[in-house]
C-alpha cells in the first residue's frame, strides 16, 4: 500500500470509531412503516425458531446460498470468493445446531451471533412491556452493552405470534450486534482465520466494533483519484449483506416461514438505512478531493496535525449528528409527540420519485443521494451546531458523549439554527423512510407476498 493509502487508510481507521448509524435503527424504522399498508395489513405470524427454517428448508438454502456466491464474484468488485469448505449442503443427519453453525459460516457472519427470539417495543407504544419478559443486553448482542442505551428487548416464544411491524422493526437494528464482528484475517477470532476475508480494509482490527466499519459503510463515489490512490476503499460489502438477506426472505416467505420472511428482511434493510447517513456513504463528508489529498499529503510529509485535526471533527460532527437525532425520536415517542422528524419518516410522497428496487438500488439510489448531501449537512452541522462539538479538534464528543445531552445544549441556542438543523435531520430521515419502503416492496414482491 503506497503512502497516501496508508495515510488515507489511517483517517478512516480512526473515524470508524463512530461505525453505528443512525443509532438504534427500530426508533425511526417503526415510524417509517407504521402506515405502510403491507406492513400494517400483514396478518400476526408466528415466532419461529431459525433451526426450524434451517431444517425445513435445508436444499433450498444450499442452492441459493450457491446462486448468492455466483452473483457475488460475478457483481461485486473485489469480492473475495468464500472458501469452498464454507460452502452450505444439506445434510439431513446432523443436528441443529452443527445446521445453525455451517449457515452463518456460509454466510461468513460471526458464529457466535444470537439471533435470539425477541423484539424491540415501539417507545410509543401505550402498553407497558411485562418486566419478566424483559431480555438482557448479553442474551442479543454480543458487543458490550454502551452506556445510556435505548435498546430495550422483549423475549419471545416459539409459536407466539407477532406482528410485521414489531418484527422488521426489530430486525432492522440486529447487524449492529454482532453480525459483522471479527470477520478478517488479522481479527482476534477463529473464524476471521477460515473466512478469507484477508485483513482488514480499514480500522482497529483490535476494536472489535470498528471491524464491521466495511460491511456497514460504502465509498462507491469517490473521485477516479482517490481509488486511484487507495483502492482498498472499494474493499466494502454492504451491497453483498442487503443481497444476502433480501434472497433468503424472498425463500422464507415463497416457502410458508413468514417470520423468517420479515426478520431477514429487516436484516437487509439495516444496510441500506446505514446508507442513507453521509457519513457512511462518503470518505469525509463536507470536504473536496483536493482537500483530502493534501491533508493527506502532508501527514505523509510528516507533518500529521492537519490530518489528525479533519479526523476528530469528521468523528465528533457524525456522532453529535445521531446523538441529537436519537434523542429527538426518543422524546417525541415518550412525549407521544408528533413531529416534522416523525411526519417525515412515514410520508410517502416521495416514495415513487426513486427508481423501483434493483439489486444495484443500494448503491446507485442511496449512497449517491447520501454522499451527494454531505456537503450540506456538514455546513449545516457547523452553522447550527455548539462549535465544541463540530469545530473545535481538541474537544474528543466520542470521549465525553455519556456526559452530553446534545438537546439540552441546543436548547440554549438561537431558535433559528435549531429549526435549520431539525429540516436537515428530516430530510434524510426522510431518505431512510422512503429507501426502506422502496426496499421492502422489491423484497415483498420478490418473496410473492401480494400487498
Amino acid at each position: 500500500m503506497n503512502r497516501f493509502a496508508l495515510a488515507l487508510a489511517s483517517l478512516l481507521g480512526l473515524c470508524s470509531s463512530a461505525v453505528l448509524a443512525w443509532g438504534n435503527h427500530s426508533f425511526p424504522a417503526y415510524r417509517a412503516f407504521e402506515r405502510m399498508p403491507e406492513v400494517v395489513n400483514a396478518a400476526p405470524m408466528p415466532v419461529e425458531p431459525l433451526e426450524s427454517f434451517l431444517k425445513a428448508q435445508e436444499k433450498a438454502i444450499e442452492a441459493l446460498l450457491k446462486e448468492q456466491e455466483a452473483w457475488a464474484s460475478a457483481n461485486l468488485e473485489y469480492y473475495p470468493s468464500r472458501p469452498a469448505a464454507l460452502a452450505f449442503t444439506a445434510n439431513a443427519a446432523r443436528s441443529d445446531d452443527a445446521r445453525r453453525l455451517a449457515f452463518l459460516m456460509a454466510l461468513r457472519v460471526a458464529p457466535n451471533s444470537k439471533l435470539a427470539l425477541y423484539f424491540q417495543p415501539d417507545p410509543q407504544a401505550q402498553a407497558p412491556v411485562d418486566p419478566a419478559r424483559a431480555l438482557p443486553h448479553s442474551a442479543v448482542n454480543t458487543l458490550p452493552e454502551p452506556p445510556n442505551s435505548t435498546h430495550r428487548f422483549v423475549r419471545l416464544a416459539a409459536g407466539e405470534q407477532v406482528s410485521a411491524l414489531q418484527v422488521i422493526a426489530s430486525a432492522s437494528d440486529e447487524p449492529d450486534y454482532g453480525l459483522d464482528i471479527n470477520l478478517w484475517g488479522d481479527s482476534p477470532s477463529d473464524w476471521g482465520k477460515v473466512y478469507g476475508f484477508g485483513p482488514l480494509s480499514f480500522g482497529n482490527p483490535a476494536v472489535n466494533f470498528a471491524t464491521q466499519s466495511p460491511f456497514h459503510m460504502g465509498f462507491f463515489h469517490e473521485s477516479k483519484v482517490i481509488y486511484l490512490a487507495a483502492p482498498f476503499l472499494k474493499k466494502t460489502f454492504p451491497l453483498w449483506r442487503v443481497h444476502q438477506y433480501a434472497g433468503l426472505a424472498a425463500l422464507a416467505w415463497r416457502s410458508g416461514h413468514p417470520y423468517w420472511g420479515w426478520r431477514f428482511a429487516g436484516l437487509a434493510l439495516h444496510y441500506v438505512q446505514d446508507l442513507t447517513q453521509p457519513y457512511h456513504a462518503s470518505v469525509s463528508p463536507g470536504d473536496g478531493t483536493l482537500k483530502l489529498i493534501g491533508t493527506n499529503l502532508l501527514a505523509m510529509a510528516g507533518m500529521p496535525r492537519k490530518k489528525n485535526e479533519l479526523v476528530v471533527l469528521l468523528s465528533n460532527r457524525h456522532l453529535a449528528l445521531e446523538k441529537y437525532q436519537t434523542q429527538l425520536l426518543r422524546r417525541a415517542a415518550l412525549a407521544r409527540q408528533d413531529t416534522a422528524i416523525e411526519r417525515a419518516l412515514r410520508n410517502p410522497q416521495r416514495d415513487a420519485s426513486y427508481p423501483a428496487w434493483s439489486d444495484h438500488y443500494t448503491r446507485d439510489v442511496v449512497a449517491r443521494e447520501a454522499h451527494d448531501y454531505g456537503v450540506e449537512l456538514s455546513d449545516t452541522l457547523v452553522a447550527t451546531m455548539p462549535a465544541l462539538f463540530v469545530s473545535e479538534p481538541g474537544f474528543d464528543f466520542g470521549v465525553k458523549e455519556a456526559e452530553i445531552d446534545v438537546l439540552a445544549e441546543l436548547g440554549k441556542q438561537d431558535p433559528t439554527k435549531r429549526d435549520q438543523l431539525d429540516a436537515a435531520i428530516a430530510e434524510l430521515l426522510g431518505h431512510f423512510g422512503s429507501h426502506s419502503r422502496n426496499v421492502l416492496r422489491g423484497l415483498l414482491s420478490a418473496g410473492g407476498v401480494k400487498p
